[in-house]
């Protein structure tokens, strides 16, 4: 008889055991989290994001005894794919989403207002959520991390390598509202040094070649904001502006590697993990996404592309770093 009770308590104690444990294996409820990644296209400074991403947040919940898994996916610079891969993390009840460029946080904002969504690699949240009135907080089910370097600082590091140029060319995505915003803050800043500036906008890959070429025939010196489309395309710029002997500034360092000559560089790896960090604190602290500022960057560096100031003939100025090659 005592065995019977004993083995009757066992049996529930097993019982009650497989439901509190089983649990991990269903999201945030215990030792396991799902996050699902959407990231634009594929590129250099995307890519960083999501590795750093990836590589953080894996490394802080290991330490503490979680697991993640990502469910990543790249919608190849197709918005509407955004959409459709976004639209399967909320199917599927993702604990979190990783937005990686304005289009996936665009389509992750109107698909859920419940599950947590980080932004990376978005110049600016107000302009991307279509709130001009947004500050460093949004209120939503939103955070994130910004890929903005100063733009005043961008306008100088252009006077510091052309101050004897005239007209500066504004090369930019016009589907691409973040692009829009760097040029419509930076275009006065350089005006008030001194520039001409005319605006050369393009709407995808089909047209850029034109519009390149028409750019780099009017202008002195080319400037390319963040702008995902520019970083998908750089071997058209390219092919366009050094032949013409036209330098370009770019305002990331993928830009730059492809065509350009200077850039105000951040590290996307280190945006990720900073946004890995947020995750983390979402996830496992329990803090609160609509009260989270977004971050910027958090190192800034002067770089230079070697090979295409060879071509042009330019030296940079002290206190430029060379941007290493991708070639092994």
């Amino acid at each position: 008889m005592k065995r019977k009770i004993r083995a009757a308590l066992a049996v529930g104690m097993a019982a009650l055991l497989t439901m509190v444990c089983g649990c991990s294996s269903n999201g945030s409820s215990g030792k396991s989290f799902t996050v699902g990644i959407c990231q634009l296209a594929p590129h250099t400074a995307l890519d960083a994001a999501t590795e750093g991403f990836m590589d953080k947040l894996t490394e802080l919940m290991e330490a503490d005894g979680y697991e993640v898994k990502f469910e990543e996916e790249n919608a190849n610079g197709d918005q509407p794919t955004c959409a459709t891969i976004i639209n399967q993390f909320v199917s599927s009840n993702a604990d979190l989403i990783l937005a990686n460029a304005t289009a996936p946080l665009q389509a992750a904002a109107s698909a859920t207002s419940d599950i947590p969504i980080l932004g990376t690699s978005i110049s600016d949240y107000g302009t991307a959520l279509d709130d001009a009135s947004m500050s460093t907080v949004t209120g939503r089910n939103i955070s994130g991390t910004s890929d903005l370097a100063p733009l005043d600082q961008q306008a100088a590091m252009l006077q510091e390598w052309f101050p004897d140029a005239k007209n500066v060319g504004l090369l930019y995505c016009s589907s691409e509202a973040n692009s829009q915003y760097q040029i419509d803050q930076i275009k006065p800043i350089l005006e008030d040094m001194g520039y001409t500036c005319e605006e050369y906008t393009f709407t995808d890959s089909n047209d850029l070649s034109s519009i390149v070429t028409k750019a780099v025939q009017e202008s002195d010196v080319i400037y390319i904001p963040t702008d995902n489309t520019a970083a998908d395309n750089t071997g058209i710029i390219a092919n366009a502006a050094i032949p013409a002997k036209v330098p370009v500034i770019a305002g990331e360092e993928g830009i730059c590697s492809g065509c350009g000559v200077a850039t105000l560089s951040i590290s996307y790896y280190e945006l990720g993990e900073t946004t890995a960090q947020m995750a983390y604190d979402i996830l496992v602290n329990g803090e609160d996404i609509t009260k989270m500022e977004i971050q910027s960057a958090p190192t800034l560096t002067k770089k230079y592309n070697a090979d295409i100031c060879s071509q042009l003939g330019l030296t940079p100025p002290e206190g430029y770093e060379a941007i290493e090659s991708s070639e092994e």
